[in-house]
């Protein structure tokens, strides 16, 4: 019987440094779970949403794979799709990070969750970190993605907890501002939880 890994689960709000700092745990050692990536395989020609979301969405599939573009063609038509979409999505997403922790033999693994309070995903992990930066920061880094319009990064953040919520929420918290300092506190996060288990 394979003992379950110490499950550390990393979120913050769009442009603080989430992917960085989730790059910081891999290049440490620590296998790390993607949600997005998650997604990403739910979506492709075989992926498991594929089916149900034509069902429900049939315009959302185009050569068999769920299109990003069309689901949110259909959200801005019907704001109530949203939820839908999520109901099909979610459970799916969990059972791929649940297969991911499930089958590795690490003994700690990091989950990349961007909405991990707003799901209540943190009941299924051992500690939460948090990243974070300054509101301009955060502006002009998500600004600077292609596609990236004023009004999307509002939208998105609506749907956001405040920053400063999942800040008193988390187990730790990582300021990005300066990226080296980043992943030192990465390190030193690792450390605690090794030192934590070692005595525990």
């Amino acid at each position: 019987m394979t003992t379950r890994p110490y499950v550390i689960g990393l979120t913050g709000s769009i442009a603080m440094g989430k992917s960085t700092t989730a790059q910081f745990f891999a290049d440490a050692g620590i296998p790390v779970w993607d949600a997005d990536a998650a997604v990403a395989r739910l979506y492709a020609r075989g992926g498991a949403a594929v089916a149900p979301i034509h069902a429900e969405f049939p315009d959302a599939v185009l050569n068999d794979t769920v299109s990003k573009a069309a689901l949110k063609t259909i959200i801005s038509a019907d704001p109530a799709a949203l939820k839908r979409i999520e109901a099909i999505v979610h459970p799916l997403v969990a059972a791929d990070r649940a297969g991911f922790i499930a089958d590795t033999d690490a003994a700690i693994v990091v989950v990349d969750i961007p909405l991990l309070f707003e799901t209540g995903a943190q009941a299924q992990v051992d500690c939460t970190v948090v990243v974070s930066t300054d509101a301009k920061t955060q502006r002009a880094r998500a600004l600077a993605r292609d596609g990236m319009t004023e009004a999307h990064f509002d939208a998105i953040m609506a749907k956001q907890l405040p920053d400063a919520e999942k800040r008193d929420r988390a187990d730790f918290v990582i300021d990005t501002r300066n990226l080296e300092s980043a992943r030192r506190q990465a390190h030193d996060i690792l450390d605690h939880i090794k030192n934590r288990r070692t005595h525990a």
